[in-house]
């Protein structure tokens, strides 16, 4: 059987050729050797996704999908190994919603854009003649991935871009090359050759990509700074980009709800993956009647979630994954708690201690200004801010730039739809926070960036519509 070692070993990079050490965010030990590979490697990789594409979408979506659906199958005969390298790269624990969570969120992902379906449209009729519009693929597509979910929002990417008859060139994150190349090469072990690549660099090889005038779309998941420079750098060639941007996304607590009912889904909402995602709820809003017991209740269950190093089968949370984002957190707790505000739980990192890890954390009795609330803090540690009235709740919920995903938790369905349709945000969960679905339409809202990925609106994005007349 194969390891995650020989896996690894198949991705280093070649004898003679420029590689960088990835460590481990928990124990500092070395996880792997990734390629440095160079702008001349991605236009190499471009060319031959070009030279691949025109025989790739004449398959057909049949074809195509039974592609999808065998590398569907390689994912889940490699899913061990793929965890094992994910949990040492990004840090993240193998059980709970992380390691193997993912890799089959991979799988779930491939065999649900496999089966989707987009038939041509008629959108028109008059006369005897017809609109339809259908969709035809782009081309070539550059996917530029995160560090937080690098194999997930990787297939995220990849999977429609080629059910629609494109060919792809991926380019993660420094942080978790590793990750992102096993997949891949499990990945091609599926499909034909050409269709899939991944090039692993620094800023320059991403910048390279989103200016290149071969690609045909940009499809990044990242920072709103990162991704407005992308939109910059794409603008000469007018590229198709679809932006899954930053977020700080509410969650208002309205006060008809059993504190003790909710407290493990405000948890898991807030600090999935240690808090280091994008669509994790940053912000509670709690209603003053039942502050204290929400506070109370989500302490509870929040001592008792245990952390560790990934590989250790009991943990559940992990490190960040890395000293810049751990530098982050601390620095936006360490001014709530300069300003007064009351830590109920963690806030006192053990620094001594090997591995980026930031204890879980809760803090009370904030104002709604403070950095830790107005700042996406990415990380395990959830500001919990009391107020009056829902009209001040949705005002502070929606003050900021950003709109990616809010909750609202009620007893209440309707009374909660109704507030939930007053949040800027572009998706928004009734008593949960973060649960995305293959079929429904995931996208942000202000400056969280634009595009809608999953389903048939996903797939759409990744073609170029066509009516003809006739």
């Amino acid at each position: 059987m194969q390891t995650a070692d020989t896996l690894l070993d198949s991705i280093a990079p070649a004898q003679g050729q420029p590689g960088r050490e990835i460590l481990d965010p928990a124990t500092g030990s070395v996880v792997g050797t990734a390629p440095e590979h160079t702008v001349a490697d991605l236009e190499a990789a471009v060319q031959a996704a070009k030279a691949a594409q025109p025989a790739w979408a004449a398959l057909g979506h049949e074809a195509r999908s039974r592609a999808l659906l065998a590398a569907a199958d390689a994912v889940d005969a490699h899913a061990e190994e793929l965890a094992r390298i994910l949990s040492r790269e990004q840090g993240k624990p193998l059980n709970g919603p992380n390691a193997r969570f993912e890799v089959g969120a991979c799988s779930a992902w491939l065999r649900a854009t496999a089966a989707t379906v987009l038939e041509p449209e008629t959108v028109a009729e008059a006369d005897g003649s017809t609109a339809v519009l259908q969709y035809r693929p782009l081309g070539v597509v550059g996917a530029i991935g995160p560090w937080n979910w690098p194999m997930m929002i990787a297939v995220w990417q990849v999977a429609p871009a080629l059910r629609m008859g494109n060919t792809v060139v991926v380019k993660p994150s420094e942080y978790t090359p590793l990750s992102v190349l096993a997949l891949v090469r499990v990945l091609n072990s599926a499909l034909p050759e050409g269709v899939l690549a991944a090039v692993s660099g620094g800023r320059e090889v991403g910048a390279a990509l989103s200016s290149h005038p071969r690609i045909a779309k940009v499809m990044f998941t990242g920072s709103t700074a990162t991704g407005k420079a992308i939109i910059r750098s794409s603008a000469d060639t007018v590229k198709r980009l679809t932006l899954e941007l930053g977020g700080n996304d509410a969650g208002i607590v309205l006060p008809d709800v059993d504190p003790a009912a909710i407290a493990e889904g405000l948890f898991w909402g807030a600090f999935i993956n240690t808090g280091q995602t994008c669509a994790a709820l940053k912000r509670l809003y709690v209603h003053e009647d039942i502050y204290h017991a929400v506070c109370d209740a989500l302490t509870e269950y929040a001592k008792n979630v245990p952390m560790g190093v990934g590989l250790e089968e009991e943990n559940v949370l992990g490190p960040l994954q890395n000293k810049a984002q751990y530098e982050i957190v601390r620095d936006l707790v360490q001014s709530a708690k300069d300003s007064g505000a009351r830590v109920l739980l963690g806030g006192d990192p053990d620094e001594a201690q090997p591995g980026y890890f930031y204890p879980t954390t809760l803090v009370a009795d904030i104002d709604n200004a403070n950095p830790l609330v107005a700042e996406e803090q990415f990380g395990p540690a959830l500001p919990i801010i009391r107020y009056s009235t829902v009209d001040e709740a949705v005002e502070m919920a929606n003050g900021v730039e950003v709109g990616l995903g809010a909750s609202v938790w009620s007893a209440d369905q309707a009374g909660a739809r109704e507030v939930a349709a007053r949040l800027e945000a572009g998706t928004v969960w009734i008593n949960n926070h973060g649960a995305v679905n293959p079929m429904a339409p995931f996208g942000g809202a202000k400056q969280s960036g634009y595009g809608l990925e999953f389903g048939v609106e996903g797939l759409k994005a990744l073609g170029q519509p066509q009516v003809i007349h006739g």
